[in-house]
């Protein structure tokens, strides 16, 4: 450069220094050289008032439904766009978030950060697994084929092709202990689609297919309870019919109960007799609770 502008090394050192100063976002390299940030020629990005709400909408909803590997750069993110803001729609958007709260619980954090189980499935890599899925005494090593990223019932699902068990399978994510993602990256499966598998009532992987019967006045909660509502039917006494997938037959079975007489099993039995196995215990335990000594006293 010294040489093609016929100026002294030192001044092209000065002049880079005076460039970053400026705001110029250009990077160096030993041995290489100098560059400019891959993207610094384009267009500065604009955003409209309800683009700003969306962002400061998806960013709340972030804090709520994942883990700290991706709530950090999440609000990194949003504050490198809020700082591009006109400082009229920063201000709208502070005064946003301050008015707009996500309630919920919150998904288990497991072992694994979440942002790597999403780096594998963006990249198609097959990933190592020790799963450990609450019905064995020990952990299971599993090679698998990541096809999607589910949240269902406030936790986080892998949905992947099992390599031992040659089928596609569900592996809650916070029940993942070991992670590695592997070298070999995978085609797109054209034989797979998400969205369809979500919507199948029945399926061999791991999860439970569920129907229910509820009454009129719980219907429209029932269809955001957890997003996994699936498909529904009236039927004569006006009952509304819904099928759902869980990962957990005795999460379902509580749930149920706190739904009182406003909801009726039809499949599987196994639900309908853990739900009777459930309130019978709860009965006995207060039960038991109201006749002890110490609530007489």
């Amino acid at each position: 450069m010294a040489s093609y502008f016929e100026i002294t090394e030192r001044t092209v050192y000065r002049d880079l220094a005076a460039l970053a100063e400026g705001g110029v976002p250009i990077l160096g390299e030993p041995g290489v050289g100098y560059s400019l940030m891959r993207g610094y020629q384009l267009p500065p990005v604009m955003f409209t008032s309800e683009e700003a709400a969306a962002l400061v909408t998806g960013g709340m909803l972030t804090e709520q439904m994942t883990d700290q590997s991706v709530r950090a750069p999440m609000r990194t993110a949003l504050a490198k766009l809020t700082a591009m803001l006109p400082s009229e729609l920063q201000l709208r958007a502070h005064r946003l978030r301050d008015a707009m709260s996500v309630q919920g619980r919150k998904p288990t954090n497991g072992p694994v950060p979440l942002s790597r189980v999403q780096a594998a499935t963006a990249d198609r890599q097959v990933l190592r697994l020790r799963y450990n899925d609450n019905t064995r005494e020990s952990a299971v090593d599993r090679d698998v084929e990541p096809l999607g990223l589910v949240y269902l019932l406030h936790e986080w699902h892998l949905i992947a092709w099992c390599r031992a068990k040659n089928a596609v399978c569900d592996f809650q994510v916070d029940r993942i202990t070991h992670c590695e993602p592997q070298s070999e990256l995978l085609p797109k499966r054209a034989d797979f689609d998400l969205q369809a598998y979500l919507n199948l009532p029945f399926n061999d992987g791991e999860t439970y297919g569920v129907v229910i019967e509820v009454h009129p006045t719980l219907a429209e909660s029932i269809k955001l309870h957890g997003g996994i509502e699936v498909r529904q039917s009236n039927n004569a006494v006006g009952w509304e019919r819904f099928h759902f997938r869980t990962p957990s037959l005795e999460y379902f079975a509580r749930w149920i109960i706190s739904l009182g007489d406003r909801v009726s099993v039809l499949e599987p039995a196994e639900l309908g007799q853990m739900v009777l196995d459930v309130a019978e215990s709860t009965f006995r335990h207060h039960q038991r609770k109201m006749r002890s000594p110490q609530n007489h006293s």
